[in-house]
C-alpha cells in the first residue's frame, strides 16, 4: 500500500483535498472516482504526481485526432470499444499508439469512457474529463467529443502559430550573436599586435573594442556558468508565491508584447469555457476547469476570486470588467452571450476573433522584429569595422606626418 495525496472538485464546483492509501496509482484514481469528483491532483507522498508527465505535441494531436474519429464512428452507430478500437488503429506511428491502450482496455472492463480517460493524465486533462462526463450524462458522447477534438485542435493550432512565428527573429538573434562573437573572438585579435604597442595614440572606441575582446578570449569561458545560473536563478525565483504573479504583470505592461500574450490566454480560456459550457458542464466548474488553461500567473490568480464569485451565484461579465485582466471585446462577447443565454456560442466567436487577432499580432511583431535585429547586427559589425578602420587610418596619418 502506498499514500496519496489528491484534490478533487465535486460535483457541485466544490474543491476538496486529502490523502488516502491504495495499492497503486491506478487504484488510488478508481477510488475517487467513485466519489463522482474530477480529479485536479493526485501524487505520492514521495511527490510522483499524475500531473508531472506532461503530453508532448504530438500525443496531443494524436489525443485530438482520436476524439474526433471517435466522435464520427459514435455516430454512425458502433459500440464505444469497437469504435474505440477503429480510433486507436488510425495512429501512428505505433509507439503513439500504445499510450492510448490503458484506456481501451478499461473500456472493453466494462467502465465509462470518462473514467478509462482519467487514468492517462498525461494525454487527457480535467477539461477532457469533465466534457466527456457531461457528454455521458446529457446523452449525447459524439456531441461532446466533438467539440472537445475541436478545441484541443484549435488550442495546439494556436500554440504552433505562436512558436512557428518566433522561429525566424530567434534565427536572427542567435546569428547576430554568433557574428559579434566571430569578429571579437577571431578578426579584432589579427589587428591587436599592430594596434596594441599604441594603445595611448588609439581612439577611445577602437581601445574598448581590443578590450572587449581581450577579455572575451581570456574570461569568456566563464560566461557560461554565470548564464546558467542567472537563468536558473531567475527561474526559482519566479518560481515563488507573488514574484511570478507580478513578473508576469510587468510581462502583460509590455509594449507588443503584453497585448499579444493577454489575447493569446484569452483567446485558450475562451475557447476552453465555451466548449464545457456548450457540453453541458455547470458554469462554476466550466470556470474552474478553464482557468487552469491560463499560463499567465497574474490573470490566473484573478480569474481565481472570479470563479470563487460564480460559484455564489454572481454573474461573469461584471467581475470581469471590473478586474481588468480581459480585453475589452472579449467583455462585450461575454455580457452579449449572458444577456443572450447564449453564453457557450458567443465565447467560442469570441475565441475565434482573438485567434485572427493574435495571428495579426504575430505576423505585425516579426515584421518590426526582423529589421530592428537586423539594424543592431549592422550595428554592431559597422562598429567593430570602424574602430579598427580608424585605429588604422590613425596611424598612417602619424606615419605620413613623420
Amino acid at each position: 500500500m502506498a499514500a496519496y495525496q489528491y484534490r478533487v472538485m465535486l460535483p457541485g464546483g466544490i474543491e476538496r483535498q486529502g490523502a488516502l492509501d491504495a495499492p497503486d496509482m491506478r487504484q488510488a484514481v478508481v477510488q475517487l472516482r467513485r466519489g463522482s469528483g474530477v480529479i485536479l491532483d493526485l501524487r505520492e507522498s514521495s511527490g510522483r504526481s499524475i500531473k508531472a508527465s506532461r503530453a508532448n505535441a504530438k500525443s496531443t494531436a494524436a489525443a485530438a485526432n482520436v476524439l474526433g474519429e471517435l466522435s464520427v464512428l459514435l455516430r454512425a452507430g458502433l459500440p464505444l470499444d469497437r469504435a474505440l478500437t477503429l480510433a486507436i488503429g488510425n495512429v501512428e506511428p505505433t509507439s503513439l499508439a500504445r499510450l492510448f491502450v490503458p484506456v481501451l482496455e478499461q473500456v472493453r472492463e466494462g467502465r465509462a469512457l470518462s473514467d478509462a480517460l482519467e487514468s492517462s493524465p498525461a494525454l487527457f486533462g480535467p477539461t477532457a474529463i469533465a466534457m466527456t462526463e457531461a457528454g455521458e450524462a446529457s446523452g449525447h458522447l459524439a456531441d461532446a467529443l466533438a467539440r472537445l477534438a475541436e478545441m484541443m485542435e484549435r488550442a495546439q493550432e494556436l500554440r504552433r502559430l505562436a512558436i512557428t512565428s518566433m522561429i525566424y527573429p530567434i534565427a536572427l538573434i542567435i546569428i547576430a550573436v554568433a557574428v559579434v562573437l566571430l569578429m571579437l573572438l577571431f578578426v579584432v585579435p589579427q589587428f591587436e599586435g599592430v594596434m596594441g604597442a599604441n594603445m595611448d595614440r588609439l581612439p577611445a572606441a577602437s581601445v574598448a573594442m581590443l578590450q572587449a575582446s581581450r577579455s572575451l578570449r581570456e574570461q569568456g569561458w566563464l560566461l557560461v556558468p554565470v548564464l546558467a545560473a542567472a537563468f536558473f536563478g531567475l527561474k526559482t525565483l519566479a518560481s515563488r508565491p507573488g514574484i511570478g504573479e507580478r513578473l508576469d504583470a510587468i510581462l502583460l505592461r509590455l509594449p507588443l508584447f503584453g497585448p499579444l500574450i493577454q489575447r493569446f490566454e484569452t483567446a485558450r480560456f475562451a475557447r476552453t469555457l465555451g466548449a464545457l459550457v456548450e457540453g453541458q458542464v455547470s458554469l462554476p466548474n466550466a470556470m474552474m476547469l478553464a482557468q487552469r488553461t491560463i499560463g499567465n500567473r497574474h490573470m490566473g490568480q484573478a480569474m481565481e476570486a472570479i470563479v470563487a464569485g460564480v460559484r455564489e451565484g454572481e454573474g461573469l461579465s461584471a467581475p470581469l470588467a471590473a478586474a481588468h485582466i480581459l480585453p475589452d471585446l472579449a467583455i462585450g462577447f461575454i455580457r452579449t452571450g449572458e444577456e443572450s443565454s447564449e453564453l457557450g456560442m458567443m465565447l467560442n466567436r469570441l475565441a475565434d476573433v482573438l485567434d485572427r487577432d493574435v495571428r495579426v499580432r504575430l505576423e505585425r511583431l516579426v515584421a518590426i522584429l526582423t529589421p530592428l535585429i537586423t539594424v543592431v547586427l549592422a550595428a554592431f559589425v559597422t562598429g567593430i569595422v570602424a574602430s579598427i578602420m580608424t585605429a588604422i587610418l590613425g596611424f598612417n596619418d602619424m606615419a605620413l606626418a613623420q
